[in-house]
């Protein structure tokens, strides 16, 4: 006799830990489609633009602000220096004195508003242009060329390879076991091989569904699995406990059409 591990066999889907669906954070016409569904995507790529004549025209008004801007703000900041160096000397009054503050002050908060514009404009003019914010395969394309989009606006989907895990549904009547003993392999079956991943940690959800009962868990797959892709369906082995069992030689096993049988060695050294 010896211990033998308990397992508990369930059906899980492949998942990606990111999928994103990037939306439109400017107004415009889309102008050029670089990818399309089921395009590989490497980080940082542009996947999509927007015409962007009316975010360069609210950018050139901004830096024309900024310009004004600067420019009082210098007058207000050499009269603030004059008059508060003949104040010192009691040639102006309190009042002049005031009033040059005043316009410093003044002329201090339109500069910053015309940073903060010239900012925000630029912001504008660069979301016309989309990137993939990881490396990933496009799933989903919600705009044609030419569409015009508003802020908000769907525009891809992806997902990334480089992330993925498993959902499976457990009982509840292990869960607690899954939960302390945290160990689960994955068993992929893809092109007449199989394939065993040890999944680096779980993620058990807190609650279970009032239907069936059962708890969803998430085991993690280590990065760089080969032939693993979102939506495919794997076994799920979790480790529930250890029995003791009678182990014998595969050799010994006896296979007649459906009938399984054990040879035994007798005393005489003969098999029956």
């Amino acid at each position: 006799l010896q211990r033998v591990p308990v397992q508990q066999v369930l059906d899980g889907v492949i998942d990606a830990v990111n999928r994103t669906t990037i939306s439109a954070q400017t107004s415009g016409q889309v102008s050029a489609v670089i990818f399309d569904v089921n395009d590989l995507v490497p980080k940082g790529e542009i996947v999509l633009t927007l015409d962007d004549a009316d975010q360069m025209a609210a950018l050139e008004r901004a830096n024309a602000a900024y310009r004004e801007a600067e420019a009082r703000f210098s007058e207000a900041n050499n009269e603030h220096a004059r008059i508060k160096k003949v104040y010192a000397s009691k040639a102006v009054s309190k009042s002049q004195m005031d009033a040059a503050e005043a316009s410093l002050g003044a002329a201090r908060a339109m500069l910053s508003g015309a940073i903060a514009a010239q900012t925000s404009a630029q912001e504008q003019l660069d979301h016309t242009i989309v990137k993939a914010p990881y490396s990933g395969i496009v799933t989903d394309r919600h705009v044609e060329l030419g569409e015009l989009v508003q802020p908000g606006t769907q525009l891809m989907t992806g997902i990334s390879l480089e992330a993925l895990r498993v959902e499976v549904a457990v009982p509840q009547q292990i869960i607690e076991t899954i939960r302390e003993r945290n160990q689960v392999s994955v068993i992929i079956n893809s092109g007449g091989s199989q394939q065993v991943i040890q999944a680096e940690r779980l993620t058990i959800f807190p609650y279970a569904d009032p239907k069936t009962h059962s708890f969803l868990v998430r085991a993690y797959l280590p990065a760089g699995a080969l032939n693993v892709y979102p939506g495919m369906f794997v076994k799920v082995v979790f480790d529930i406990g250890e029995k003791e069992s009678l182990l014998v030689p595969k050799s010994a096993v006896a296979y007649r059409s459906e009938v399984r049988a054990l040879y035994v060695l007798e005393e005489t050294g003969m098999l029956s």
